[in-house]
């Protein structure tokens, strides 16, 4: 009989690892339809709506023609008060050995990363105010009530820590959600443990009550008597799909305690490091933003799913805290100062991802809800551009250094290669190994997906 047992003992050992592994591994809607060139997504958001124009997508014409009238029939606008052509006040150069095209607002990005960058010009939207934007950026829908990518993303693969969240929101410096509100990274009808954790990564305590307040054994008998509960209402409610949501929520709290404290402690990572980003420097919201570009990096490295990062705001021209990027007056002072505040730690995290072979693995998307308009508002800003516009998606297995479509001669509306945001999101799926017309969720009697009825792979960007 011991000897039964004491071999048993090992093979119980092995059936609880098994179980582990299957749990933070988890399939879900769907899963894995083919092999995955990426295992995660950051996602940078410029909230506001950068402008294409006088990043990405260089318009010399707009320099001939600068202080003239449109030439062209000029679509209604956000606020209607538009005045004549306004060409760029930023100089672009060819940068890295793909010679693509950057601006001058951005001096690390032209000089560390080029290489590394697929350039989408020719994105396009439906919607021109910044809530419906973000939520259609966010969710493939301009209205709340729907999951937004990273709860999509963390739904169909799974956990890969158990000890953490699969979607983490990053927050700094008195950082706060686009217009939207936090439904913009809801888990919609998804089951709860898939909505974002938010995560004030420079505050004393990054999530509320993250310590326990009471001595360790305590707090274990206590939850095990919750936990307990928890599993009768469960049996007794009717309602498993959401109380079981409830139950894991509580459940990766209470592991988060030790994670998060280890996570956000920072004495590890070398003054080389700290530099490259720019988490010292002196300029707050610069700083501020490095730590959540390092913080990011961290939270990958710890198979974290989707980790999305906030703007701060500098308090210039048009942009508020919500949407810094909307330069509606004094474009060149205020998308200089914001570009200042992300240009270093994105360059940085590019690079750290890369020299620590993360890169491959990890899809960096740099976007925002529109662009902006070829000509001015008032007499040095830019309105809301809907109808063509840039962004950038860097690592896993997409094409660097290559752009893809294009703009008309004056950056107004998308002539080649028009694409929406359904096949940004159809792409990454389809490099995290998701086929997004496969991945559904029954509800309201439609089987529901990311990229609704919509989304084509843009498969020239990818390998």
């Amino acid at each position: 009989m011991l000897s039964r047992c004491a071999s048993g003992f090992g093979l119980m050992a092995l059936e609880g690892i098994h179980a582990l592994e299957a749990m933070t591994g988890t399939r879900q809607g769907g899963g894995k339809h083919h092999q995955a060139r990426a295992k995660q997504v950051i996602l940078c958001y410029m909230s506001g709506g950068f402008s294409h124009i006088d990043s990405f997508d260089p318009k010399p014409k707009l320099q001939k023609l600068a202080g003239k009238p449109m030439p062209v029939t000029v679509e209604r606008t956000q606020f209607n008060n538009n005045g004549n052509i306004f060409p760029s006040p930023f100089t672009f150069k060819s940068c890295g050995q793909s010679g693509l095209a950057i601006s001058s607002m951005f001096p690390k990005m032209q000089q560390w990363c080029a290489d590394d960058l697929t350039v989408i010009r020719s994105m396009t939207t439906r919607f021109n105010e910044h809530a419906q934007g973000n939520f259609a950026f966010h969710t493939g829908f301009p209205f709340m009530g729907h999951p937004s990518a990273g709860a999509w993303i963390n739904y169909g693969l799974g956990s890969a820590n158990r000890n953490m969240p699969g979607y983490v929101v990053l927050q700094s410096g008195g950082a706060v959600p686009p217009h939207g509100g936090v439904g913009l990274f809801s888990n919609g009808f998804l089951p709860a443990h898939h909505q974002a954790s938010i995560l004030k990564v420079n505050a004393t305590e990054a999530v509320a009550n993250i310590q326990p307040a009471e001595e360790t054994d305590l707090q274990q008998s206590r939850l095990r008597l919750i936990n307990r509960l928890d599993r009768d209402f469960l049996n007794l409610s009717g309602k498993p799909a959401s109380v079981e949501a409830a139950i894991k929520n509580y459940e990766t709290a209470f592991r988060m305690q030790q994670a998060v404290p280890e996570l956000t402690d920072l004495h590890e990572e070398s003054p080389a490091t700290r530099k490259l980003y720019g988490i010292d420097d002196p300029h707050p919201q610069k700083a501020a933003y490095a730590h959540q570009c390092l913080m990011a990096r961290r939270l990958v490295e710890r198979g974290v799913r989707f980790v999305e990062l906030s703007c701060l705001s500098e308090n210039i021209g048009a942009g508020g805290a919500a949407n810094p990027w909307d330069q509606h007056g004094d474009l060149e002072k205020g998308h200089g100062a914001m570009a200042h505040q992300v240009d270093q730690p994105i360059a940085a995290l590019l690079v750290d991802l890369k020299q620590r072979g993360l890169l491959e693995q990890t899809i960096v998307v740099f976007a925002g809800e529109f662009g902006r308009t070829p000509f001015s508002q008032g007499s040095n800003g830019r309105d809301h551009n809907p109808f063509g516009f840039s962004l950038w998606v860097a690592g896993g297995g997409f094409k660097g250094g290559v752009t893809y479509g294009a703009t008309d001669e004056l950056g107004y509306h998308a002539i080649e290669r028009p694409c929406d945001i359904y096949d940004l999101w159809a792409t990454i799926l389809h490099q995290l190994g998701i086929d997004h017309e496969a991945q559904t969720y029954l509800y309201g009697g439609r089987n529901m997906r990311l990229t609704d009825v919509h989304g084509s792979i843009l498969r020239d960007l990818v390998s």
